[in-house]
């Protein structure tokens, strides 16, 4: 995934909101990020955590991460019963971001 966020910085905290929203932000990440918080307010000249940054610079109305988790949820029994198999959320976020959020 390193290819992914070269040259986008604000690609790898939009892409770990969603994680976080659908409950895979795995705990060495999840701690990284709030320990980098400081640097995203610099970097991004936004005010609190990243996820309150994510949500500024994104303009995302209240309630997003519940949103983006029935989507997750739908999504999944949608697949399982198309394919048989359930999408990673790999496969989720890279789908959700870059058709909802073109960067």
């Amino acid at each position: 995934m390193t290819d992914r966020y070269e040259g986008k910085p604000f690609l790898r905290l939009l892409d770990s909101y969603v994680l976080d929203a659908i409950g895979h932000l795995d705990e060495a990440n999840a701690r990284w990020l709030t320990e980098a918080e400081p640097h995203f307010r610099a970097t991004f000249g936004e005010k609190g955590t990243w996820r309150e940054i994510v949500e500024a610079r994104m303009r995302f109305p209240a309630g997003m991460p519940a949103a983006i988790r029935e989507l997750w949820d739908k999504g999944r029994v949608r697949a399982l019963a198309a394919n048989g198999v359930e999408p990673t959320p790999g496969q989720f976020i890279r789908q959700f971001v870059d058709t909802n959020f073109p960067h």
